[in-house]
């Protein structure tokens, strides 16, 4: 009897295993009397697909740095033209709050540029009224042009910042020259670390039109300043942080 019965499970074909996930149905027997599925072949790219790739590698080749810097790290970049004028109506539109895949808690908008360049007129054009170092020192000092306690008064500036974030300020303006990466990380490092988007506005505006404007200004900077200041001033860039950064340019005159 028991030959018999091993005589009998020899005979039995042990089923194979299907060992894929891909069908979700992993271990169960496969039929082999049923043909192999087509698999389709991809080996060249349809014409159309080709052509929208060729055409986006000749779009990319000839984008700016920062355009092609605010694509690697996801960032948006805009270009915005201001009259040769600093007081003339503005010729764009202003900032905008882009969308976002996890809304922040707010935006802190950081200016960008030298002493007449235009900054401060942004603003008064939008109707903001911005987080200010000649502000404070008015405040602190009873005088715009007191510079002998910079470290006290961006310190203050900060501290203000931080009140407006614990606080839950949807949007938050910064108004100081911010020339280097140095000077605009510990800005972005609280407000990223309140959980903000942090915006660029980069004043690209020639030293020679800052210069100018400085001239008919009440309260002047040297030259001699101006120029150091210019030799320090560096771009916005996205991978200090910015989500967006928005360049503001001069309007050229007529045969320029």
């Amino acid at each position: 009897m028991r030959k018999w019965m091993n005589d009998r499970f020899k005979k039995r074909k042990k089923p194979s295993e299907n060992l894929t996930e891909q069908t979700g149905k992993v271990g169960q027997a496969i039929d082999a009397s049923k043909p192999a599925p087509l698999v389709p072949s991809y080996t060249d790219a349809p014409p159309a697909a080709a052509a929208r790739h060729e055409a986006r590698a000749e779009h990319n080749s000839a984008a700016s740095p920062l355009a092609a810097e605010a694509a690697a790290h996801g960032g948006k970049l805009e270009v915005e033209t201001q009259s040769e004028s600093p007081n003339s109506p503005s010729l764009d539109s202003p900032i905008t709050k882009p969308p976002q895949q996890k809304a922040p808690k707010g935006v802190v908008v950081l200016t960008i540029g030298l002493p007449g360049s235009g900054k401060s007129t942004w603003y008064k054009r939008r109707g903001v009224v911005p987080l200010s170092s000649d502000l404070l020192r008015t405040i602190l000092f009873d005088n715009i042009t007191e510079q002998r306690y910079q470290g006290l008064v961006f310190s203050t500036l900060r501290s203000l910042l931080r009140a407006r974030l614990i606080a839950k300020m949807p949007w938050n303006y910064v108004d100081a020259t911010n020339l280097s990466a140095h000077e605009r990380r510990q800005w972005i490092k609280m407000a990223r670390g309140f959980g903000y988007e942090v915006q660029a506005v980069f004043f690209d505006v020639p030293l020679e039109v800052c210069l100018e404007r400085n001239r008919n200004r009440e309260r002047q900077v040297s030259e001699e300043v101006m120029r150091q200041m210019a030799s320090k001033l560096k771009p916005p860039t996205f991978a200090e942080g910015f989500h967006k950064i928005v360049v503001v340019r001069v309007k050229k005159k007529e045969g320029e």
